[in-house]
Order: structure tokens, then sequence, then C-alpha cells
């Protein structure tokens, strides 16, 4: 009788290729545009103040507020913060005054308010009664820079503006109207709360009553 050997069974094994890493180049971070590309202009004629004013007004259940916080942003040429961090005591209807207080180290001053400004503030705490800050939320809370700075640009796109319109350009606006009505340099400086004049010379230098003049037709 004649015995088969018994079939020797060898276990297979799978081998999986290795997988292989993508290493995906780093997109290019794309370059952020010169301000001259964005924009015509780092300021607002005061003509185009009017324009933002006139257009906020019309914009629903907060326009007074948004119109007047865009007249006190450019006639005391303040900084977002500065605006934003208003509050009712540093307003004197009596002596019809406001009391400045410049962020970044800049120099305080009293500035005094205008009729028009007088009359928009009275009815503005009129509508806003409570609390303590000039422009608040409907939360009772201050308006915050982003939300004048959002704000202020959908006024700019409401008002047909062809260029993104920030609250800098309010400041600046302020700066170059003084100069434009030759006041002098040293004016226009502590009025911005400037440090140093430097800082203020950019508004003299291209303003065109300088020039004022110079051809007689």
């Amino acid at each position: 009788m004649t015995t088969t050997a018994p079939t020797k069974i060898i276990p297979t094994v799978a081998f999986s290729a290795p997988k292989l890493r993508v290493i995906s180049k780093p997109q290019p971070t794309p370059r952020r545009l010169k301000n001259e590309q964005l924009r015509p202009r780092e300021y607002l004629t005061p003509a185009e103040v009017e324009t933002l004013i006139a257009t906020a007004k019309k914009r629903g259940r907060y326009g007074q507020r948004d119109a007047v916080a865009i007249l006190v942003c450019y006639r005391h040429g303040l900084r977002v913060s500065e605006l934003c961090g208003l509050r009712w005591d540093q307003i004197n209807i009596d002596t019809a005054d406001i009391n400045i207080r410049r962020a970044k180290g800049g120099k305080p001053a009293v500035h005094p308010l205008s009729g028009l400004e007088l009359r928009e503030l009275r009815r503005l705490r009129r509508e806003w009664p409570e609390g303590r800050n000039l422009f608040q939320t409907e939360r009772g809370g201050a308006m915050t820079p982003d939300g004048f700075a959002k704000m202020l640009a959908r006024v700019g796109v409401e008002a047909g503006f062809e260029w993104a319109v920030n609250p800098h350009m309010l400041r600046h606006a302020c700066g170059f109207k003084l100069a434009n009505d030759a006041r002098d340099t040293r004016t226009i400086q502590d009025y911005l709360g400037h440090r140093s004049i430097q800082s203020t010379v950019r508004y003299t230098e291209l303003a065109s009553s300088r020039f004022v003049g110079l051809w007689q037709d």
C-alpha cells in the first residue's frame, strides 16, 4: 500500500505597495494690492462726506445714529477707536464742546461743537436715552470699530462710491479740509492730536490752497 505524503501548505503573505505621500507645493500668498490700486486717494472731500452722511440717514432704524457717527468722526478727525470710545460725559451741551481723548499717545484737546452737531447729538440722546456711550448697539454696548467700519463700507457702496471707504479716510478728510482752509500747521497738529508735526505736514504739503493765485487769467 502506497502512502501519499501530506501536502505542505505554505501560507501566503500579501504585500501591499507602500503608500506614496504626495507633497503639494505651497501656493504663493496673493499679494495685497497697494493702496493706490484700491482707491484714488486716502481721504474724502467734504462733498463726499456729506454724501455719506445723507446716505446713512436713509438706512433704516439706525440711520440717524450712523450719520451722527460719521459726522463726529469727520469733524473732529477721530480714529475709529476714539470714535467708538466716546462717552456722554465727554460732551458738554451747555458749553458746546467735546473732550477728545486721543489714542496712540496723541495729545488730548477740547473741541468746540457746531450748532449742527449739538442738534444731532440732542436728537441722538433722545433716541438712545440709556447707556454711557454715544454710539451704542441695540444691546446697549458700545459700537465696535469693526462694526463702524463695516457700516461705513456698506454706506459707501450704497452711495455709489467706486472704491471701498474706510474709517481712517474720515480722519484724513478732516486734516485736508483744515489745510485747504489755510489753517496753520500747528493748529492742525493740535486739533488732530499729533505728537510730531511731521505727521501733520502731509496735509499742508498737499493742500491745493497753497497754489491759489499763482496764475492769473
